[in-house]
């Protein structure tokens, strides 16, 4: 699966990015080679998908058993590679952070994007939840019937939100940053919850511009403690890698691929994949979720041609 937080390593906008040579990636699927000594619960054959700390995009792939997730019968291995990034972190933020409840409403960015779709369809799971999503115009006819209300994403939502929701909303979920952060802010009901999960707008042309990084940190507003408690709001930020290899959360996120996959045998939720690449295409691949193009989840195939280039 690729992922924003891989153009975010590629640019070296992350802590401690590895050093080179590195294999980007931290989910696949596949079929089991291999096991080791002491491994139970699977056996060789096996089809699964998995989370990997960097060297998913690869033929063969090792990683600790607790990462490791077998896939439902009638999921496809692109669905697989497009199914833990996205949900777990939308499920976990949604309602292990957020504790979503039925008649609640949720703001999110990038509404056509991986995470956006995972949140938009954990939301239908709820009664009555009203999503309001933004996302590029030319996404719109796609995904439309997925939020309750869509704006565009250069449009002043805040005052459209506002419109519809005189008082706000309950749940901000951002993947942006810079000047979003105050406006998410302020857009919160009291006992709201804003959830910063990744920080998009970092990423800038094809080089790393050091002043663009950090104007777009001066337009993250400095939170105020004592003005979070006179409004009765929330902030939190949520990674899901740092949780997974940084913080020893495997044993919690397993317990939420199991919800999830009882969700997905249920049909309540089905992952969506924009497009397969080859390997050899990884460049391009990358420039589209740059350019904001795709409506779902890009897979890099290991077994797909490239496509010839039309002259």
């Amino acid at each position: 699966g690729l992922n924003f937080i891989d153009l975010m390593v590629r640019q070296g906008n992350i802590d401690n990015p590895p050093k080179t040579p590195v294999v980007p990636g931290f989910e696949c699927s596949g079929i089991v080679e291999a096991l080791g000594d002491s491994v139970k619960g699977f056996e060789i054959g096996d089809r699964v998908m998995a989370f990997v700390n960097y060297n998913a995009w690869a033929e063969v792939v090792c990683t600790p058993v607790e990462f490791v997730y077998k896939i439902p019968d009638d999921m496809s291995f692109s669905e697989a590679a497009a199914f833990p990034m996205n949900f777990v972190t939308a499920y976990m933020m949604l309602f292990e952070v957020a504790n979503l409840r039925e008649g609640m409403s949720v703001l999110v960015h990038s509404a056509g994007g991986g995470v956006g779709q995972a949140i938009a369809q954990l939301c239908s799971t709820v009664p009555n939840v009203t999503v309001f999503g933004t996302a590029s115009s030319f996404k719109h006819e796609a995904i439309k019937d997925s939020v309750t209300h869509l704006f565009d994403r250069n449009a002043d939502y805040v005052q459209e939100v506002k419109r519809i929701s005189t008082d706000g909303v309950d749940i901000v979920l951002d993947c942006l940053c810079g000047e979003n952060t105050g406006k998410g802010l302020s857009l919160l009901k009291p006992l709201g919850t804003y959830i910063l999960y990744g920080s998009s707008n970092m990423v800038t042309g094809e080089t790393k511009s050091f002043f663009s990084f950090a104007k777009s940190w001066w337009q993250v507003e400095k939170v105020n403690p004592i003005k979070l408690y006179e409004e009765n709001k929330v902030i939190a930020g949520f990674s899901l890698l740092n949780l997974l290899f940084k913080q020893n959360r495997g044993g919690l996120v397993k317990i939420v691929m199991d919800k999830l996959l009882n969700l997905y045998n249920n049909k309540k939720i089905k992952p969506v994949v924009d497009s397969l690449w080859a390997l050899e295409e990884v460049k391009e691949a990358m420039q589209r979720i740059h350019d904001r193009g795709n409506i779902g989840k890009l897979i890099l195939d290991v077994e797909k041609a490239p496509t010839p280039l039309v002259s």
